[in-house]
């Protein structure tokens, strides 16, 4: 039977993405953008968000693809950012149907491809978010509906706080990040606790202090107990040039996030106990039925 420490080390592996993976988001990427290049003049595309940063979790979806616009396309910037939104959805629409959808930063593409009862998918991607994008300056600006504004923001900046945060905590924070965000796509909460999943990662670079405690199941518990102290704070963009990442959840959503939060918590110190206890068995289940389908039982 797995040592506990032997199953978090298997399920952190499972979590991680291969080479296979990163040949279909790579794949789909130049799929989208060849045709995309027949509708609009684009400078230059490139996988980011989550994925670029080696925090997307399992199974692979909504994977951001920025597209830089060409300074000829620039009259999108002085109309309100639903306009740019609108035209690309259109656009994917004709090739993709009501596979498109739209969202308030990006445009949703579902590929139609469906996990399995253990979150597979066969190493191909669910979904990519298809975002419009500008250059400024060293940065880029992205259409945000909700607000009716273009907003700031540098996936560089982002993708280098996360290196600095994971080198910090021995090497071991992107995996706990990634199991964070694994527990909120399950779909026994229904919508996802924590939105965006973004708001994970941010509150992470601050939530895991301290340094590796060397311990797997501590660590989640003391991550799970901090996220919930903490996700009524507002947590600002790392890059400083959006609005709070923490915009998106209202008060009802954040006490539903809390809730949960603290739930996971207990289930977290019930698997903790079953060790004390001499019952490793009951642990991996606990630990399964806190995760889901990717923590291993053997």
């Amino acid at each position: 039977m797995l040592t506990i420490d032997e199953a978090f080390r298997k399920f952190k592996s499972r979590l991680e993405l291969n080479d296979r993976e990163q040949a279909n988001a790579s794949a789909r990427q130049k799929e989208v953008r060849d045709y995309l290049d027949t509708k609009f003049k684009i400078d230059r595309s490139f996988l980011t968000g989550s994925y670029a940063r080696w925090t997307k979790t399992k199974p692979l979806k909504d994977v951001d693809i920025f597209f830089v616009l060409k300074p000829s396309e620039d009259h999108y910037r002085s109309k309100a950012p639903s306009v740019v939104l609108t035209d690309f959805h259109n656009a994917l629409v004709e090739k993709y149907g009501d596979k498109a959808k739209k969202q308030n930063r990006s445009i949703n593409v579902d590929f139609g491809v469906r996990a399995d009862a253990e979150d597979n998918t066969d190493y191909r991607v669910i979904s990519v978010d298809v975002v419009p994008a500008f250059d400024k300056d060293e940065n880029f600006e992205i259409p945000d509906n909700e607000i009716g504004k273009w907003i700031g923001t540098n996936p560089q900046t982002h993708a280098a706080e996360a290196t600095t945060a994971h080198q910090a905590y021995s090497n071991e924070w992107k995996g706990l990040v990634r199991m964070l965000k694994y527990w909120n796509n399950n779909p026994k909460h229904g919508e996802k606790p924590v939105k965006p999943s973004f708001l994970i990662e941010v509150m992470a670079m601050q939530c895991l202090y301290g340094g590796w405690g060397g311990s797997f199941d501590r660590e989640i518990q003391g991550f799970f107990a901090t996220l919930a102290a903490r996700v009524f704070d507002e947590w600002p963009d790392p890059a400083g040039l959006g609005p709070p990442i923490s915009n998106s959840m209202d008060t009802a959503r954040k006490t539903r996030a809390r809730d949960l939060l603290r739930a996971a918590e207990r289930e977290a110190t019930v698997a903790i106990d079953h060790v004390r206890h001499g019952r490793n068995g009951e642990a991996l289940r606990a630990w399964r039925e806190l995760f889901g389908p990717k923590f291993p039982l053997s």
